[in-house]
């Protein structure tokens, strides 16, 4: 019996310690599949979840979202260990994979719900949205259209949309070079 307690006390503790290594940041960058891919290849990100932040609507369904009565906008959810890798530098990662001076949506993609977002949760993730942009030299301030809005809640998207450039591959890459994307973030960050 005490070997059980001990056992118990060492898993508790220790998954107690491993959820204190997690942190969470929530980026909305025009499509959120296209989010997704940019994020779950960077080491220190063990998971990227697509949804919905912003808006009123508890749980809306994306063609709520779409529909723009929710007020809601294509996140992504990061889970990060700030051992591995920093906020800031996730900062940086979304600026050159979005297009910060396209306040109608991002790419192909425009509408509200497409808008390009930086849902900071707390005053130090705030300071560290204008360090990123002094750091990131060919960002030119004034023309920025990303919006910077505290965050206050996130709904995960329909399980077909999770991992979505993954399992389709095909279609997704088709999107991808269909709305333009990678030739703007070329022009972009020359």
């Amino acid at each position: 019996m005490k070997k059980l307690l001990i056992l118990f006390f060492i898993l508790f503790f220790t998954s107690v310690s491993y959820s204190e290594d997690k942190k969470y940041a929530y980026f909305a960058g025009g499509c959120f599949w296209c989010m997704e891919a940019a994020f779950e290849k960077i080491d220190g990100v063990s998971e990227v979840v697509s949804g919905y932040s912003g808006g009123t609507k508890v749980n809306p369904t994306y063609e709520e979202v779409l529909r723009g009565r929710t007020g809601h906008i294509e996140t992504v959810k990061i889970t990060y260990d700030p051992k591995v890798i920093s906020y800031l530098e996730l900062l940086k990662n979304f600026w050159i994979n979005i297009d910060p001076y396209d306040g109608k949506g991002q790419f192909c993609d425009k509408g509200n719900s497409y808008t390009s977002v930086i849902f900071y949760q707390n005053n130090e993730e705030n300071k560290l949205i204008d360090q990123s942009i002094d750091e990131m030299k060919s960002l030119n301030r004034k023309k920025i259209k990303t919006a910077f809005v505290e965050f206050k809640n996130f709904y995960p998207a329909e399980d077909y949309h999770q991992n979505y450039y993954k399992e389709n591959a095909t279609r997704y890459y088709s999107y991808l070079l269909g709305c333009g994307r990678p030739a703007r973030l070329k022009e972009i960050w020359k």
